[in-house]
């Protein structure tokens, strides 16, 4: 009871965390910057480290528009639109701003469609359906963004109350002709549908499912990535040498148990995750996984299905169990690895250090121990050899002891026959 009620307070701490660490203002060095240019009515952080202000006049239906992120490649793109239809990248009128290779900078309208979706050049056009003015591409110096700034009047089809903004950013391109934005899940995630008056998020339907990847990699590394490893190092060296330690079965059950339930948990999120994911899908993460939760499973078993102490078969069983272990958390590893890669964008690696400085820790526990397995063995070894060889020492001593008077009486008695003469003299 007590263990459900713990993996039930875990998970629920888990789902919240992201939750409570969502935040959506904007840095301070970007709302100084629009500031400057009198835009300070509204400003939000969006995925992809890009920032987003605006003033909007429900009147006029004017919107001054002000978005800024950096562009660390040579080549790039920063992208902002409108979608009168829904928050998709499909049917968004866009104004995208284009870095070339010698530094120099221009900005452009663009109609995205579907053609563009199956990798068409997507060719900029003055008619996207939109009143655009004063549209500019600048660099600020100061805190090294490049920015979009445009006045729109919108169209009384965009409904002001719930607009469904898109962004992007892109690395590569050729003249006026953006090329495909990476394939990762923030870059998917780059759409919303906000109230430009009381800059409300209406509709984020990447929000849950960004909290919900989180959890789904918290409990993959914390189930499979670090319970499981640390069931197995229990039973390594605590079960009988180097240390003997009465507990280890138990702790090394319920690791393995607690680490199945949170692994297996996280499992299942990824794989409804993967079938709620239209536009995208990684197949070797999500083969992995099968593989994972497939042989764990079978390795969870041996609860039960594990031959006695004295079955003839227990010896393969042994040998068959520790290799499939051993296995599963380097596939384990590679696999998180796999999911740190889809999760993170390039910039940005606190997952991927924070989960290596976890493998440097348990492979350093592991290293500690191997070392005093090895050293324990050497030194009993040599002890064993020296008691041997006391014990051995005397044993030679007593048999060289007893063969000594033997030896001497054999030589007294051939010496009485040489130097005395023989009692009977022989006959003539």
């Amino acid at each position: 009871m007590y263990s459900s009620q713990f993996l039930s307070s875990v998970f629920s701490f888990l789902v919240l965390l992201p939750v409570l660490a969502n935040a959506h203002t904007c840095t301070e060095d970007f709302l100084t910057e629009v500031g400057r240019i009198n835009i300070t009515q509204n400003c939000n952080l969006k995925t992809l480290q890009a920032e987003f202000a605006w003033n909007f006049d429900n009147v006029s239906r004017q919107l001054e528009i002000a978005f800024g992120a950096k562009l660390d490649t040579e080549t790039g793109w920063l992208a902002w639109g409108l979608n009168p239809e829904a928050p998709r990248m499909v049917g968004t009128r866009a104004l995208i701003g284009i870095k070339h290779p010698n530094g120099s900078l221009e900005v452009n309208k663009y109609s995205i469609t579907a053609f563009t979706k199956l990798r068409c050049p997507l060719l900029p056009t003055d008619n996207i359906g939109l009143d655009v003015r004063n549209l500019s591409f600048d660099y600020l110096l100061n805190i090294k963004y490049y920015m979009i700034r445009a006045t729109i009047l919108l169209p009384k089809e965009y409904n002001y109350s719930s607009a469904n903004i898109v962004w992007q950013i892109g690395e590569a391109a050729t003249d006026r002709v953006p090329f495909m934005h990476p394939r990762s899940l923030k870059n998917f995630d780059s759409a919303e549908t906000i109230d430009l008056v009381s800059h409300q998020v209406i509709s984020y339907h990447a929000h849950p499912r960004s909290r919900l990847r989180m959890v789904h990699g918290i409990l993959s590394i914390v189930g499979w990535g670090t319970l499981l490893p640390v069931g197995v190092i229990v039973a390594r060296y605590f079960r009988k040498f180097p240390q003997e330690w009465s507990w280890w079965f138990k702790f090394h059950v319920s690791c393995q148990i607690t680490g199945y339930s949170l692994g297996a948990i996280g499992w299942g999120l990824g794989l409804w995750l993967g079938a709620k994911s239209k536009h995208y899908s990684f197949h070797t993460h999500r083969i992995l996984g099968i593989f994972i939760f497939t042989f764990t499973t079978i390795q969870m078993m041996a609860l039960r299905l594990k031959p006695k102490r004295l079955d003839e078969y227990r010896i393969y069983w042994n040998m068959y169990h520790h290799f499939l272990g051993y296995a599963m958390l380097v596939l384990i590893s590679v696999n998180i690895f796999q999911g740190i890669k889809i999760l993170e964008p390039k910039p940005d690696h606190v997952w991927k250090w924070a989960y290596i400085g976890l493998l440097g820790a348990l492979g350093g526990a592991v290293l500690v121990l191997e070392a005093y397995t090895w050293l324990k063995f050497w030194v009993e070894k040599s002890r064993k050899k020296e008691t041997i060889r006391k014990e051995e020492k005397p044993k030679s001593e007593d048999a060289n002891n007893a063969d000594q008077p033997i030896s001497e009486g054999k030589k007294n008695a051939g010496g009485g026959h040489t130097s005395g003469g023989s009692a009977v003299q022989p006959r003539p």
